[in-house]
């Protein structure tokens, strides 16, 4: 509800509105919202009053735009801590989610020099490449190239690689990973990413690449991961 006499502005009373419908789960991710006329016919209030309340709410993160589609219910981001070495299946359980995985291709592969040197193995050595779609909630979160020595975890099969690798890893090998490398940068999807993920080609992504460490800094896997902008997030504790 909407009161004109109040000191509280319109727009920002309008903001409160659609959050309370948005936590109330009348409006779902996903959901397409009313239009800027549809809004002001139905509270009385100016386009101009409309527009400020959703630019507010788009920036807030609440809301999303799609061009020549129309205004959204934004996904909730998923926040990972950068403090601590999880898997993508243990980043989805702790925030109460079901981890899914699709995968695209699993090929072994001759390790090129770039990727024997992440690895720290011999060129032309065998390695696993598989390509996998993560999901949360069956929600499409992030592309992921996974790479690892065939030696190292012999054995590994496509339905293994449909669950946790992790897990398989911890629970069948006596191989433990105790630290990983890191990088995080900004990108845009290319098309198979794109298609993968149902965004559009261009469209912002997280491109973060882990080198995973056993014991004597011994790498035991290579992964890059394309994540989503919209629906992931990294955070960091840093004290001076």
């Amino acid at each position: 509800m909407i009161i004109k006499e109040s000191p509280i502005p319109l727009y920002f009373q309008l903001e409160q509105v659609i959050k309370e419908m948005i936590e109330k789960k009348e409006l779902k991710p996903g959901d397409l919202v009313p239009s800027e006329r549809e809004y002001a016919e139905k509270y009385q209030i100016s386009r101009m009053t409309v527009r400020q309340a959703m630019n507010n709410l788009t920036s807030e993160g609440y809301l999303q735009r799609e061009r020549g589609k129309g205004t959204f219910v934004a996904y909730k981001k998923f926040e990972q801590d950068l403090e601590h070495l999880t898997s993508f299946s243990e980043d989805m359980r702790l925030r109460g989610m079901v981890a899914g995985t699709k995968v695209l291709e699993f090929n072994i592969i001759k390790a090129s020099e770039w990727l024997a040197k992440k690895l720290g193995l011999e060129e032309g050595s065998s390695v696993y490449e598989i390509k996998r779609l993560r999901l949360g909630d069956q929600l499409p979160i992030a592309f992921q190239i996974f790479y690892t020595s065939v030696d190292r975890i012999p054995g590994l099969t496509r339905e293994i690689a449909e669950q946790s690798i992790y897990q398989h890893i911890e629970n069948e090998t006596e191989l433990r990973i105790l630290s990983a490398e890191q990088e995080v940068e900004a990108t845009i999807a290319r098309k198979h990413m794109a298609d993968a993920l149902d965004i559009k080609i261009g469209d912002p992504i997280l491109y973060i690449s882990r080198v995973s460490l056993t014991e004597n800094d011994i790498p035991l896997e290579y992964v890059q991961s394309y994540y989503r902008a919209d629906r992931y997030k990294y955070k960091v504790k840093i004290n001076r």
